[in-house]
């Protein structure tokens, strides 16, 4: 593989195109992901913001859910915001009903904890990996994680809750770094993928 890895946005629903050109800017190729196939072709994967619980019928629907388990579980470098935080834990504390998960991080999250939509803010995180100073961080109706195995590293925190952790080539966050144009989380993710490929 080049320098220049080839990272998926899985492409079923939530905030696509910011993670494209975020990627884009981190030196990555790009390309959206809505099938195995598609998904087969890619040194890495974000899993996006959105709704957790629609995101996750639709990957069954679409025949992705047991496909991303198995890229996750053979190590495929992935990195789930907001939403693609649920989608990556082991286990949700209030799952809605049918909601799955492809997990990848040991650790059990709590959907919508920081509020509603309209309760939705910014603040300033410090996110260990990330050099240059904290990154501002969106939370729009954002889990936190409520605790975290063994395996699985906290790289950020706020108001004394967890909203960033790290498991081997797995990255999530509750915030959305992709709708600030500051690029240096996707990096850090692009960064991963190349240790691996």
């Amino acid at each position: 593989m080049s320098d220049t890895p080839l990272i998926g946005v899985l492409a079923l629903q939530g905030d696509v195109r910011e993670h494209l050109i975020a990627l884009a800017s981190a030196d990555a190729l790009a390309r959206p992901v809505r099938r195995p196939e598609e998904l087969a072709e890619v040194d890495g994967l974000v899993i996006p913001g959105g709704e957790s619980t629609t995101m996750s019928k639709l990957a069954v629907l679409f025949g992705m859910m047991e496909p991303l388990r198995e890229r996750v579980r053979a190590g495929m470098p992935v990195y789930g915001t907001c939403a693609g935080m649920i989608m990556l834990a082991e286990k949700i504390l209030d799952p809605r009903s049918g909601q799955e998960t492809v997990g990848g991080i040991d650790m059990i999250v709590r959907r919508n904890a920081f509020g509603r939509q309209n309760e939705s803010f910014e603040a300033v995180v410090e996110v260990g990996g990330v050099e240059g100073g904290p990154v501002d961080g969106v939370f729009i109706r954002a889990p936190w994680v409520e605790s975290v195995g063994a395996e699985t590293e906290v790289i950020a925190e706020h108001g004394g809750h967890i909203v960033a952790v790290r498991q081997k080539n797995a990255l999530a966050t509750s915030f959305h770094p992709e709708l600030t144009g500051d690029h240096r989380v996707h990096a850090l993710f692009v960064d991963m993928v190349r240790a691996v490929n």
